[in-house]
Formats: structure tokens, sequence, C-alpha cells
């Protein structure tokens, strides 16, 4: 009997699916899901669905108690991650890697913008992604993003920038953050003319993962 060939259907990505899947393993989930000692969480056998006693119930808190701590679910209200986020999706943010080491090229972080822009209040998050660490020359000419010289290869940008950004260097304790939506994204690129001359979102601002 010949069987019949293999279906290559993609279907649509769950939320979860989608946003997790350019991400590094964080932190918080190394901690929490990677080591042996998870194995006294209350959900390691249908045992969980009976009434839990005091153990459980404290278990449960501890669990509710880090995930309240160091995780966040934000909505997404602006196109200038797009395609790689869309306005009304949500994403699961963590806030412990950070403490551990500094942002790394291409992940997606938020952040509260360094400089009080126009129609934005102080408190609003930003999210973007960190396209240049400290120290590393940037620069954006002929549509394409230079760092140190060499033109990146960005297949998760909507389109190619239009503007012209001249060589500069990101200083020390801070990274370089674009959109992927370069040509309506507001990030790093609009802030290094603002008159407080910072190119720049600050390390020590504690930017967050997600």
């Amino acid at each position: 009997m010949r069987s019949s060939p293999p279906s290559y259907s993609t279907p649509h990505p769950s939320i979860s699916e989608f946003k997790m899947s350019f991400l590094r393993p964080s932190v918080l989930y190394q901690l929490l899901f990677m080591n042996s000692w998870v194995q006294w969480m209350p959900c390691q056998s249908w045992e969980f669905l009976s009434w839990p006693g005091f153990d459980g119930l404290l278990r449960g808190l501890v669990v509710v108690l880090l995930w309240s701590t160091f995780t966040e679910i934000s909505f997404i209200r602006s196109s200038s991650m797009y395609p790689t986020l869309h306005v009304q999706d949500r994403v699961l943010v963590e806030r412990v890697t950070y403490y551990f080491r500094r942002p790394a090229i291409n992940e997606i972080v938020t952040f509260r913008a360094p400089v009080l822009l126009s129609g934005h209040s102080e408190d609003e998050i930003f999210i973007k992604r960190v396209v240049a660490k400290a120290g590393d020359l940037v620069e954006v000419q002929d549509g394409s993003l230079y760092v140190n010289g060499v033109a990146q290869n960005e297949d998760f940008i909507l389109e190619q920038p239009r503007y012209i950004l001249d060589l500069i260097r990101v200083p020390e304790d801070h990274v370089f953050v674009l959109g992927d939506n370069r040509n309506i994204s507001l990030d790093s690129h609009d802030w290094v003319h603002n008159e407080e001359k910072k190119p720049a979102l600050q390390s020590g601002r504690s930017p967050q993962g997600c």
C-alpha cells in the first residue's frame, strides 16, 4: 500500500512559541526548570490534582512569588518591532538575566527611554533589539547597518533603513538599540541627535529581556 505523502503544513505558531523562538534560555528559565531541585514542585505527578496540604500550598506560594517578582507580561502597543512583534502581541518579560550579564547582540530588551521625549512619559516602556555594544562603531549608510565597518545581515527587519547615521562610537556601559521596523522606530538613531547627546541605552538603566 502506498503511503500518503507527508504533510508540510505550517500552522501559525502560538504567541509563546513565536515570541520565544529567537531568544536564548534565560537565567530564570535555567534556574526554575533545568535544575534537579525542581523536583520538589507539586506538579511532578497527578497527585497535584488532589487538595494540597500545607507543603503543597507553600510550594505553590513560592512559585507565585518567584513568577510575580521576576517576570511580567507586556503588551506591544506600536509597530516599531514589526514584523517580529505585532501590535497587541503579548510578551513575557523576565528581570533576572541582566543582573548576571550584559545584553547580547540581537537580544530584544525592554527599557525606559534614556531621554525625555516629546509626547512620551518618562515611565513609558520601549522594546527594541540590541544591535551594538559598548565600544562598537555604528553607522547607517546606503540602507545598511554597519557595526565596526561590517554590513549586518538582518533578515528580521521589515525594510532597509531610509535614513543616514554618521559614524558614532557606543559609549561605555551602553548598548545601541534599533526597532525591526527601522523607518518608523523611535530608537538610538534618533536619540543620538538629542541635545543631551545620549546615543544609546545605558546598561545601568536595568534593561529587561523578553
